[in-house]
């Protein structure tokens, strides 16, 4: 049994199973053989495999009715301690609110945590049964 009808038996769409079939390859995206077979996409591939554009937009939704609610847990737990500081920071600096500025580029930072993690995140659950809090489990921060 190849590892594509191995990822069908999941029930996911071909999107899905080519992303799934891209990890099974080449393992974890903080792997040095991730970088490798990453390199070698066209770039609209390297999208596909690399960015959710639906957990980029609708991320604590759409981590939810993916089932990852742990990882989904976890990154609202980190939106809101640093949302907390950023605004004890501000308030002990006599400034009523943050800078829109600075708020634009938080809610763009937040969404990446979503869109970059979600893929493997769900690769994880469907494939390799993990189902931890990290969500940044096997992913390269920098």
């Amino acid at each position: 049994m190849s590892s594509t009808d191995e990822l069908q038996t999941y029930n996911v769409s071909p999107k899905w199973q080519e992303r799934f079939a891209f990890f099974d390859q080449y393992g974890a995206p903080k792997s040095p053989d991730f970088k490798l077979g990453f390199k070698q996409l066209p770039a609209r591939k390297r999208i596909l495999i690399n960015l959710n554009f639906i957990a980029f937009f609708f991320g604590p939704i759409y981590f939810f009715v993916l089932g990852l609610w742990k990882k989904n847990l976890a990154i609202i737990a980190i939106i809101v301690a640093l949302s907390f500081v950023l605004a004890l920071i501000f308030t002990l600096l006599g400034y009523e609110e943050a800078p829109k500025a600075l708020n634009s580029g938080m809610n763009i930072v937040f969404a990446l945590m979503y869109g970059l993690s979600a893929n493997y995140a769900y690769y994880l659950k469907q494939v390799k049964g993990s189902q931890g809090w990290n969500p940044f489990e096997g992913l390269r921060l920098v």
